[in-house]
């Protein structure tokens, strides 16, 4: 007796569909979803890694991309679970996108308005043009990094000291080089210690004392993230120390607020301006993209003292970042 043929087999949903590309778009898209996930775990971790993770943490909003182009890959290939990673994956980095720090809003009566502007000239070559913004602006600080001799010679002629009585400067040659340009008095004050040139001042503003440090790390080159994080733990324990004083650090960070060794700076009691006037994500480098590419690494940080009420990023020629100006009103400190 012939027995009657049953059903065929029933086959699981990827053993239909496993074909040689979808398999290949599963593969390319595991592999971007790998890669994401690390830069990501590093962020909710509230650490740095290695390289890398520091230099994509830079870019963190702009991995929105291979990640939707991963989650558009398991779609492709019907990869269930691959879908389900990159949707945990934009969920993750939807959440992290958002400003890092908290509201604040100044107490104490007003008692001076301070412009402030910061540049990296990019080895002296933008100084030409920061001199023609700084006569536009009249800021009252002026931040330079990267400020060479002959920048520095450039300042000292186009700038002088009837405009900028007061400098507090690190002479040297290339990145090294720095000053901060002040129309209030300065007395000069300990720096902060790093490969390139970060000088300190106390400036007197209207009567009040306000420590001023320009700020400019060694970026987090693949073999130097070690000495980048150490530097902007500098910076971290210059903010630390001066809690109960007006502060404004400004300069280049080479760091954004996904950073973890940033993040610490602001935690120790400073706010980012450009985060407080509502341009969190306004990006300052590379300047010969346009934005909304690049990343935000100049900023002005600043005490509780003071409240920013405009920051704007401004194109100089010749510099691969552009300047940031910032307008702050100073509350009387809760010592005066």
């Amino acid at each position: 007796m012939t027995q009657a043929p049953g059903p065929p087999p029933v086959l699981s949903y990827d053993d239909r569909d496993r074909r040689p590309g979808r398999s290949l778009a599963a593969w390319a898209a595991g592999l971007l979803l790998a890669g994401v996930s690390a830069v990501v775990g590093c962020r909710i971790a509230d650490v740095d890694g290695v390289t890398p993770v520091p230099q994509l943490l830079a870019f963190l909003p702009w991995l929105l991309a291979p990640t939707g182009a991963a989650l558009l890959l398991t779609v492709l290939a019907r990869w269930r679970l691959g879908m389900m990673w990159g949707v945990a994956a934009l969920g993750a980095l939807a959440w992290y996108i958002e400003p890092y720090g908290k509201d604040v809003e100044a107490s104490g009566p007003p008692v001076a308005e301070v412009r402030v502007l910061s540049s990296n000239v990019q080895f002296g070559r933008g100084t030409e043009s920061l001199v023609g913004a700084v006569r536009r602006e009249r800021p009252g600080l002026v931040f330079v990094e990267e400020c060479d001799y002959g920048c520095q010679d450039t300042l000292r002629r186009e700038l002088p000291r009837a405009d900028f009585p007061y400098r507090q400067a690190v002479e040297a040659g290339g990145s090294k080089g720095s000053v901060i340009l002040s129309r209030y008095p300065l007395r000069a004050a300990a720096g902060v210690p790093g490969i390139m040139g970060m000088p300190g001042a106390v400036a007197d503003v209207k009567g009040h004392d306000v420590r001023v440090q320009l700020a400019h790390p060694m970026p987090p080159l693949p073999r130097q993230v070690g000495l980048w994080r150490s530097e902007l733990g500098e910076l971290r324990d210059f903010a630390a120390a001066g809690r109960s004083q007006p502060t404004i650090l400004a300069g280049d960070f080479n760091a954004t607020q996904d950073h973890a060794a940033f993040r610490r700076i602001l935690d120790a009691g400073l706010h980012d301006s450009a985060r407080l006037t509502g341009k969190p994500r306004a990006p300052s480098w590379p300047s010969r993209v346009r934005p909304p590419l690049g990343t935000q690494i100049d900023h002005v940080l600043v005490s509780e003292e003071f409240s920013p009420h405009t920051a704007r990023f401004v194109e100089l020629a010749h510099t691969d970042h552009r300047a940031l100006l910032v307008d702050l009103t100073m509350h009387r400190p809760a010592t005066s």
